[in-house]
This record gives C-alpha cells, sequence and structure tokens, in this order.
C-alpha cells in the first residue's frame, strides 16, 4: 500500500507525508478539543467594525426595537410577554413545582438516591464550546450538586435544521455521548438548548423562521427524552459581522425573539408545547430563558458587562477562550441561583444564594417606555407529525461526561470529535486547529 502511495513521490514529499501521519494522525482522535487553540484563521481576534446594534433585549424593556437601518420593527423588547424580564407568576409557579421534584434516577428512570440528575446541551459548535467552560466550572465549584451529571450534546455544524428530524443523526450522537459515560436517555431531566440558523435574513421572517424549529426541537425533546421536564434558552452572543456572514448582526440579536416567542406560546396555554397534564397531553418540557448573552459590544449592558473584539476569534463569530468563559460565567450564575434551577442545581438549595455582581440570570429593571408600539402576533405553529423513534448508535468516539464534585481540580473533558459535514471539518494538530468553520 505504502509502495503504491509513493511511487515517483519526491524524497521531500515523502519524508513530509510519514511525519504528518505519525503526528498528526494520532491527535485527530485523541487530543482534547477544549485544550486545542482556535483554528488558523483564529489565531488571532476579531478586527470587525463595532457598529452598535440595538440594546440588548432585557434593556430594551417596554420600548420599540428598531433595526441598525432605521426601520421600525412595532416589536417591543423584554424576555418576556409585556417587556418583562421576569417569568408571569403563574409560569414561575409552575416552574418551580417541577423543578421541586427534580430527583436522581437510575438507567431505567426510576427515582434512585444513588442515580443521577442528568443534563444535556442541545446546539451547534458555539454551544459545544460554551458548554465545555461551563462543565469546568462547575466541576471545580463546590456549590454545585455533586449528583448532577452535565453531558455536551451539542456539536459543530448543528444548527437548528439538523434537529428538527427526532431521528436526524445529531440526536443519534447525544444518546451514544449518553450511553459512553454509562448514562441512559431516561436520567435526562434538565437541557440547555442554544441553535440558530445560518445567514441573515429579514425581520420578523428569519426569526420566525428559527421559532419554528425551536417549538419542535421542544417536541422533540420529549420524544427523545421523556422525563425531560424543564428546558433553558440562550440566544446568540454578539457578532462583529453586519448584514451578511454565519450569524451577523442584526440577525444574531434577533434571535433573542425567536426565543422570547415561543416561550410566549407556551405560556398562553399552545397544546403543541403543553407540559402539564392537567390541560392534555404533555408533549414538551416546561420552558424558560437561562441566561441571556447577547451584549451591544463595547457598549456596556445594565449589568456593566461588554462583549469585545478579543472575545470572538478572527471570523467574529465564535467565542474566543476569553468569550467563552464570559458566557460559562453567565450560565454558572444562572443555574446556582435562579428560583427554578437552583433547587436541583445547588447542593443546599434552602438558602438564597446572593449572585455576583455580574451576574445576568435575569435582570428585574425594565426601562420606561418612549414609544406606542403595536406588537405584531407571534406566528401559528405547525404540529410536527407522530414519529416513531429509532435511535441508531453512531461510531461517534466516547465523550467522557464530567460530574460536578467538591474537588478542587476538575477533571479533564474531552468532547467527542463529530464526523466532518460539508459545513464544518475540525483538524487536530499539537498546537493549532486546521480547517474552517461554518459554525454558529
Amino acid at each position: 500500500m505504502f509502495g503504491r502511495i509513493f511511487w515517483r513521490k519526491p524524497a521531500w514529499l515523502i519524508g513530509a507525508t510519514l511525519l504528518f501521519s505519525l503526528v498528526a494522525f494520532p491527535l485527530i482522535d485523541f487530543y482534547p478539543a477544549h485544550l486545542a487553540p482556535h483554528p488558523v484563521y483564529a489565531q488571532s481576534v476579531c478586527t470587525g467594525e463595532f457598529i452598535p446594534v440595538s440594546q440588548p433585549l432585557n434593556d430594551l424593556g417596554a420600548n420599540e426595537y428598531i433595526r441598525m437601518d432605521g426601520t421600525p420593527t412595532g416589536y417591543m423588547g423584554g424576555l418576556y410577554p409585556g417587556g418583562v424580564n421576569s417569568r408571569p407568576n403563574e409560569h414561575e409557579v409552575a416552574g418551580v413545582d417541577i423543578a421541586s421534584q427534580i430527583t436522581p434516577l437510575n438507567a431505567a428512570g426510576v427515582p434512585d438516591p444513588n442515580g443521577r440528575i442528568v443534563m444535556i446541551s442541545v446546539g451547534m459548535s458555539n454551544t459545544a464550546a460554551e458548554f465545555i467552560e461551563f462543565i469546568q466550572l462547575a466541576a471545580a465549584d463546590p456549590a454545585v450538586n455533586p449528583q448532577v451529571t452535565l453531558v455536551n450534546g451539542a456539536q459543530p455544524g448543528q444548527t437548528s435544521p439538523d434537529w428538527v428530524d427526532p431521528n436526524a443523526p445529531a440526536w443519534n450522537v447525544v444518546d451514544q455521548r449518553l450511553a459512553n459515560a454509562g448514562l441512559t436517555p431516561l436520567q435526562v431531566q434538565v437541557v440547555w438548548v442554544k441553535l440558530t440558523r445560518i445567514g441573515p435574513g429579514n425581520f420578523p421572517g428569519r426569526a420566525q423562521e428559527l421559532q419554528h424549529d425551536l417549538e419542535i426541537i421542544a417536541r422533540n425533546l420529549k420524544i427523545r427524552y421523556p422525563n425531560s421536564t424543564l428546558a433553558y434558552y440562550s440566544s446568540r452572543t454578539r457578532s462583529f459581522t453586519y448584514w451578511q456572514g454565519l450569524s451577523p448582526e442584526p440577525t444574531a440579536f434577533e434571535t433573542a425573539f425567536s426565543v422570547r416567542w415561543m416561550l410566549e406560546n407556551q405560556i398562553n396555554g399552545d397544546p403543541d408545547l403543553n407540559y402539564d397534564p392537567a390541560n392534555g397531553p404533555v408533549v414538551a418540557p416546561w420552558l424558560s430563558w437561562s441566561a441571556y448573552l447577547w451584549i451591544d459590544g463595547l457598549n456596556p449592558r445594565s449589568d456593566g458587562r461588554v462583549w469585545l473584539h478579543e472575545d470572538m476569534v478572527a471570523d467574529c463569530t465564535h467565542p474566543s477562550d476569553s468569550g467563552e468563559l464570559k458566557v460559562a460565567e453567565q450560565l454558572l450564575d444562572f443555574f446556582k441561583y435562579d428560583t427554578t434551577a437552583r433547587l436541583w442545581f445547588a447542593v443546599d438549595p434552602s438558602t438564597t444564594p446572593t449572585p455576583s455582581p455580574t451576574a445576568t440570570s435575569i435582570v428585574t429593571t425594565t426601562p420606561s417606555p418612549t414609544t406606542t408600539n403595536t406588537i405584531t402576533p407571534t406566528p401559528t405553529q405547525t404540529p410536527t407529525p407522530s414519529l416513531t423513534l429509532t435511535a441508531t448508535p453512531t461510531t461517534t468516539p466516547p465523550t467522557p461526561t464530567v460530574t460536578p464534585s467538591i474537588t478542587a481540580t476538575p477533571p479533564t473533558v474531552t468532547p467527542s470529535p463529530t464526523p466532518p459535514t460539508t459545513s464544518e471539518f475540525w483538524f487536530y494538530l499539537p498546537f493549532v486547529r486546521l480547517g474552517s468553520s461554518a459554525g454558529k
């Protein structure tokens, strides 16, 4: 075989190829992705122009969202209906009740004091990198419940359309990662979701397309993980690219509307998102915002946070190490201090903790409205037909799961490599990651 490969090849090319084979190939499978530097294009930080986009949704409140080009939209801000950032009381009470019932489960999905509380992530490359960092922070934090197991199900290249089919390969990869960690789908009770679609689009049409995907995916969570009762959502972080690109502004900002409209539909009793058995068949978990991550770049958010050029790699879309850390810190604050999440995530949920000054789980201050808004109704959703679940094991290499503990030294997390897609291909070398990414 080698004779056929190297027949009539120059000596220098043969030597280079052999060296490449010996050094690079083993690292494709075994080099820890979370320790690998960013790709070649990412060895420098984002240098994109800073152009103000909007106030963050949680600071915009009841004011009207005006697009970057000056176009009025008729939509107000706020994370929840009415331009506010706190859950409506009925939804809050229901969430606390559901969260209080989260308990360790064994492999059969039966309550067991020796079982696990499993939380997975669902999303694309940004989600995967950020969740890995979150796992590291949680593993080193003694305030985190040691029975919580975090499994990174997010995968490079897998945007919202790749999760719409409940039998899609992306779901099978998640199940394989659960199996590699000695867990089953029946032990999954909590999910963090962060998804987008590739490319720009008009508003509100593009945001409505993502909303439609998110609602189908919420139902898929219940199909794939019958014991999932809580699903927390984040929207995109800020981009420093505008109108064109993988996830440019203002489309990146507008993904928050997709999340809010979905939550609004569940709060308003949409049967296609029902979580309450008293109201009919349960087809989705209880849904909520987690940390709201978008910041208008160099303009400080109300909590003082900024999103700098150095928080992104050279594509101005993917987070750098500092960006991943900023997201992970906000997630950790949310799950430790939120009224629903802390009931199962924290060691001692009976005490009311004080979040760090920069915590961004929910901001309750709403600016006074300055305009009279006409709110356009959210789109009517198309129910997803019943599908037979066929969870086919994949050949994805194992992903060790880190169980948060009180040990001071966090364990090493090695995410499972995902087979290359047409949109993304990672290639690991000792000190660089080669290739181009259409990650999100």
